[in-house]
């Protein structure tokens, strides 16, 4: 960020001469340590097909990871393709994008895949795209899944235009895929916020949520997310539970046992009986 003018301008003149002149105060070229280098990593699907995936080398975004929840909720897909095919999707936090590329792959009528607007993140998720052979067109524009940047909590229409005209009481996206988000306990409120945004209420449309507690004794602000959800109105049930072979990250502290559990939830908007329900109960 440069210096406002007034500041700018009150260099001391021979200060400024001795800088441009040696550059006394810059840093050598091997002052910090070189970025790590970007990674591939490899899923493969229960017919054989092999999805690769590119992760930037690093990230302060944690989107250099390839997270279990990614893997367990493409695999659910896959055990239940009827949950995103003909369907729209949108994945926030996505990283790679594994579970956007899944659901693209099982038949989903469009998929929106986003993480934060950073070109080096965009870039590897239209990478991911284009470099699956499942998902290869002729032309840019009849494919059925786009990348994005998008930052959570912020206005959807930018998402929505993705998915063209829609039907009044129809808009926003069938399924939302949350797949280890909610570590960062500080964005919950702009999580719910998205959800809220971009969730059609149609019969049958959810959110995925799906994550590990990788810091066990925080595990309680990790659910405090849904408590968060149902405080907006909205319904949320566990659906699915798997123990991983051993920790994302072995030499983590904390319980094990709970760093290879992997959970999944649904959040979505009550029916009209629920709501009646609930009135009735309150």
């Amino acid at each position: 960020m440069s210096k406002p003018d007034e500041v700018a301008n009150q260099v001391p003149e021979d200060e400024g001469s001795d800088i441009e002149a040696g550059g006394l105060f810059e840093d050598p070229p091997d002052f910090y340590p070189p970025s790590p280098p970007p990674t591939t990593e490899h899923y493969t699907m229960k017919n054989g097909d092999d999805i690769t995936l590119h992760l930037v080398g690093h990230s302060p975004l944690e989107a250099h990871t390839l997270w279990n929840g990614a893997v367990i909720i493409s695999q659910y897909f896959e055990e239940h393709p009827d949950e995103v095919k003909d369907r729209t999707v949108l994945e926030i936090g996505a990283a790679a994008g594994l579970p956007s590329l899944v659901a693209a792959v099982l038949g989903a009528k469009k998929v929106v895949v986003t993480d934060f607007p950073d070109p080096d993140i965009v870039d590897v998720m239209w990478k991911n795209i284009r470099g699956c052979p499942m998902l290869a067109v002729d032309r840019e524009e009849d494919r059925n899944i786009v990348a994005d940047g998008y930052v959570w909590g912020a206005k959807q229409a930018p998402l929505l235009a993705h998915l063209g005209e829609q039907k009044e009481g129809e808009v926003g996206f069938d399924v939302l895929i949350l797949a280890d988000l909610l570590f960062r306990h500080s964005e919950h409120s702009k999580l719910v916020d998205t959800i809220q945004f971009t969730l059609n209420k149609k019969p049958g449309s959810k959110a995925f949520v799906v994550f590990t507690s990788y810091r066990p004794w925080l595990q309680h602000k990790d659910l405090a997310f849904f408590d968060l959800a149902r405080e907006r109105g909205f319904i949320v049930d566990k659906f699915l539970e798997v123990k991983t072979e051993k920790p994302l990250f072995e030499n983590d502290p904390g319980d094990e046992e709970i760093r290879k559990t992997v959970t999944g939830w649904t959040v979505r908007w009550p029916t009209e009986e629920e709501k009646a329900a609930a009135a009735i109960s309150s």
